[in-house]
């Protein structure tokens, strides 16, 4: 039994690394194209926290910079299962934007305008899931820290 446990534990931890590492991948390459930057624009606007990116960067040089993050994220995190100083990286990297996009549901309406709380609406049905990513994250964050201690 304690075999099977042993699988199905690491069987889990692979695929909650590629649920993380996907969503990365591919959304932070659409970051390099102009549907991307055009939808940006509500989100990283219409975020306080967020807005500073557009005078610092432009509209693309924002895009593409959070592009980058995403898909250097995605690429540590890869690399976490084998070294410890990765997985730290990419946990950090990983908790900061999943916090971060997380953040932009207490910004702007994430709920459906006809129906209200508790029905989300397309923003809030596209950022939820971060929440789920952001719990993954931070374990990354954590193992990787507490192999990082042991090594």
């Amino acid at each position: 039994m304690r075999d099977a446990s042993t699988n199905i534990l690491k069987i889990g931890r692979f695929i909650a690394l590629a649920g993380v590492v996907l969503p990365l991948l591919l959304i932070g390459g659409l970051k390099f194209t102009q549907t991307e930057v055009e939808a940006l624009k509500p989100l990283i606007g219409g975020t306080p926290w967020l807005a500073w990116l557009y005078p610092l960067f432009g509209e693309a040089g924002a895009s593409y910079f959070l592009g980058v993050v995403e898909i250097a994220t995605a690429l540590l995190l890869v690399a976490s299962p084998w070294t410890a100083r990765a997985g730290v990286v990419a946990g950090a990297l990983a908790t900061f934007t999943f916090l971060t996009t997380c953040s932009i549901m207490l910004a702007l309406p994430i709920w459906d305008p006809a129906l209200g709380f508790p029905a989300l609406g397309p923003l809030g049905s596209f950022l939820i899931k971060d929440v789920a990513l952001l719990g993954i994250a931070v374990v990354v964050l954590g193992e990787s820290l507490g192999r990082l201690r042991s090594a």
